[in-house]
């Protein structure tokens, strides 16, 4: 199946980001570096799995959408999370190698980018950052699930990190953070990897965990709370025929924990 075309939206955001990684080109340069630090830090190596533990198996709710994921239906994803009235995060998800979803086995590499970035709704997007509710991310992690046809479940991707370790140094932050919605652009990590998962996987779900700190009142520092936001990420994994090793009409399960 063909990767759909990216939004003009989804676009956009990937653009800023670029641009925040060309100002810092001289402590970071190009995106393989950034590929590269992410994917050192990871909490397991290659091909390595948890220990396996029998659990009902998630399945697919849409004939027409393998194992129910619009990522893996249209090439991309974007996750909203609502913050505050009129303040959003947003978490842009595409795949990067291979385009085609399709080609996402247990066997090769699944390549994948994601950006993270805050929009005040109340102002232009254009406003100079005073005008702006400020939104910093903290923290990041990504843990996750496998779906098996034997039923079992393994986590074989774990990730993370201080945001502001994975940006260039110019970049706009603070005590709290990495700022999100700077004129830079928020959080891009272009480039990381899923690698070998067990062959009879037909899907993984990726848990996205961040803390922010949120400003309650433009321009004003003693305005900020912490929040954590959740987003679960399912993802299709295909055989070499490029099919689904099971197929039902049952309700997907989210993962717990």
């Amino acid at each position: 199946m063909a990767t759909a075309p990216q939004s003009s939206r989804l676009v956009r955001r990937v653009v800023l980001g670029a641009a925040a990684l060309a100002l810092g080109a001289s402590s970071l340069t190009g995106c393989q570096q950034i590929a590269e630090a992410f994917n050192s830090i990871q909490g397991e190596a290659p091909g390595t799995a948890s220990t396996a533990t029998p659990v009902p198996q998630p399945v697919s709710t849409m004939a027409t959408m393998d194992f129910d994921s619009l990522f893996s239906y249209d090439g991309s994803v974007s996750l909203t999370t609502d913050v505050a009235s009129d303040l959003e995060v947003v978490l842009d998800v595409w795949a990067a190698d291979p385009k085609r979803t399709r080609e996402w086995t247990p066997n090769n590499e699944k390549v994948f980018g994601f950006a993270i970035n805050a929009y005040d709704r109340r102002v232009d997007d254009k406003a100079v950052l005073t005008q702006k509710r400020r939104v910093y991310i903290s923290s990041i992690s990504i843990t996750s699930q496998t779906a098996q046809t034997s039923g079992m479940v393994q986590q074989p991707f774990q990730f993370a990190a201080d945001p502001r370790t994975l940006v260039p140094p110019d970049t706009l932050r603070s005590d709290r953070g990495l700022l999100l919605n700077s004129y830079q652009g928020g959080l891009l990590v272009p480039e990381t990897t899923i690698f070998m998962l067990p062959a009879d996987t037909y899907g993984i779900t990726l848990q996205f965990s961040f803390g922010i700190y949120v400003e309650g009142t433009a321009n004003d520092d003693a305005s900020f709370a912490q929040q954590t936001i959740y987003q679960y990420l399912p993802i299709a994994i295909y055989n070499d025929q490029g099919t689904l090793n099971i197929v039902s009409n049952e309700p997907t399960t989210a993962p717990q924990g």
